[in-house]
């Protein structure tokens, strides 16, 4: 059983920040690499930054050098931070929280949570 949940979504002006964050909870399992997704209406989901356990990160181009993504590792819960900066209408979607969890790699999906930027 691995648990998912999200928080931090909201409506910001252009040019505004915010911080999500997931946290990762698994008893019996690593967790291992956490991505950040993100689907805006009409469009297909892509990749927003992704992080592995030992802290390498990779960064969708859109976001590149305005959004950072960490992450805390703590006993049965990882819990990844996505600090956003200089936001833009464009990053308007709904935020959507990957886990690779296991020796196999299993997919596991937050609820997502929305951000809304006003231009």
């Amino acid at each position: 059983q691995v648990d998912l949940v999200e928080s931090g979504g909201g409506l910001v002006q252009a040019g505004g920040s915010l911080r999500l964050s997931c946290a990762a909870s698994s008893r019996r399992f690593s967790i291992n690499r956490m991505s950040w997704y993100r689907q805006a209406p009409g469009k297909q989901r892509e990749l927003v930054a992704t992080i592995t356990r030992g802290g390498s990160t990779n960064y969708g181009d859109a976001v590149k050098g305005r959004f950072t993504v960490s992450r805390d590792n703590a006993v049965n819960t990882v819990t990844v931070y996505l600090e956003m900066h200089t936001l833009k209408a464009e990053d308007t979607a709904v935020y959507i929280c990957n886990a690779k969890v296991g020796l196999l790699d299993g997919d596991y999906w937050g609820q997502g949570t929305q951000v809304t930027v006003s231009s």
